[in-house]
């Protein structure tokens, strides 16, 4: 039986933190993991920004309240849990991810949390553990399940090459030119190729 590991930025709906800074102007908050692989250095950067700007929670939230889906994310989302369990394994945090999860048709999520003080300040980001996408598909395999792993950035790797099958989506070319071994999916319908032939391959298995 397969399990579909997937990132959520990227893969279902735009990048969050990419919309806070469109929305404020900061252009350092445009950094994500597809630009830094350590992503201890990209959120203390992320939480000096804010404190920086007197950014509370709130304006985050204001933000990701009118983000959509990315199109066609939500059709996929319906033909594949025809198919198999989705989880949705995310660097995200609880705080951020309620409204998106709603539109999505509330796919279960891995997440992380935020330390916030009373006046809406983000202090600090809390792991859910360390390396946390890898260790769920880890999980997942030694429970007998057969992993399908998608993601586009640098803190996707570990679980793409955990799973049975790691496939990146839409990535940059950057992540590409590290990881030319890995199948590339460029739309959802390549995407759901990708899958549809590991499913025949199984069945004829």
């Amino acid at each position: 039986m397969y399990i579909l590991c997937s990132d959520l930025e990227g893969v279902f709906v735009p990048e969050i933190w990419i919309n806070v800074a469109k929305h404020t102007g900061i252009d350092g908050l445009k950094l994500t993991t597809r630009d830094i692989n350590d992503y201890d250095v990209l959120m203390k950067g992320r939480l000096d920004i804010l404190r920086q700007h007197n950014l509370t929670i709130h304006v985050i939230q204001q933000v990701i309240a009118n983000i959509k889906p990315l199109p066609g994310a939500v059709e996929f989302i319906t033909w594949l849990r025809k198919r198999m369990e989705l989880i949705v394994v995310s660097d995200t945090y609880m705080e951020f991810a309620n409204p998106i999860m709603e539109k999505l048709g509330r796919p279960t999520l891995f997440c992380n949390s935020l330390t916030i003080d009373h006046l809406g300040n983000i202090t600090d980001y809390n792991l859910r553990q360390p390396d946390g996408k890898r260790k769920v598909a880890e999980a997942l395999l030694n429970l007998n399940f057969k992993v399908i792993a998608v993601g586009d950035s640098y803190n996707d790797i570990n679980m793409l090459r955990k799973a049975n099958t790691g496939i990146l989506f839409r990535p940059p070319q950057n992540v590409v030119n590290d990881n030319p071994d890995l199948p590339v999916a460029g739309s959802y319908d390549e995407l759901k190729k990708i899958i549809s032939s590991k499913l025949e391959a199984e069945t004829i298995a």
